[in-house]
């Protein structure tokens, strides 16, 4: 790893999962009501399992490879969450946790404990995996005839990724 980490770099790169997080919650928020339940076939998981399921992946990785930034694991992988606000606050409690993690590491020079040759492949892991998930909920909720269009979830994901910020 390098010596001396790249501030401006290392800003970019938190940006981006602080904004993959807020696709995340825009995309919870925009879930209709009874979507939660929804699922893409019979004995696969629900939208809100898929959620929590994220939750869960998020503060396990922490645990395995930052343990000074961890916090309580859910006992369950697949919690199925009737409660989108409280589904919301895990999220944005586990984002600040990968993020916390993945700066101290960087900052201070150490890499992750377990996998990975740098801590910002963490970031693109979980980007990658919460992406995947973004599309199997938004497939269970088309399935479930609750299908967010392309006019809702537009500005809530893509223009999110593409809004340049203010100080730029």
């Amino acid at each position: 790893m390098p010596e001396a980490p790249d501030h401006h770099l290392l800003d970019a790169l938190l940006d981006s999962w602080d904004r993959n997080n807020t696709i995340l919650l825009n995309l919870l928020r925009a879930v209709p009501p009874g979507g939660l339940d929804a699922r893409a076939m019979p004995g696969s998981h629900t939208v809100s399992e898929m959620f929590t399921h994220l939750h869960h992946e998020r503060m396990v990785s922490v645990l395995e490879e930052a343990p000074e930034c961890a916090g309580q694991v859910p006992t369950q992988e697949w919690l199925p969450e009737p409660d989108p606000n409280r589904i919301a606050q895990m999220l944005v409690e586990s984002a600040q946790r990968v993020r916390d993690a993945v700066r101290g590491r960087v900052e201070s020079s150490r890499p992750l404990d377990l996998h990975y040759d740098h801590p910002i492949l963490l970031l693109q892991l979980l980007i990658f995996h919460e992406s995947y998930h973004h599309g199997q909920i938004k497939l269970a909720l088309k399935l479930a005839g609750r299908p967010i269009s392309d006019d809702v979830a537009g500005p809530l994901t893509w223009d999110v990724w593409r809004r340049k910020r203010s100080s730029n």
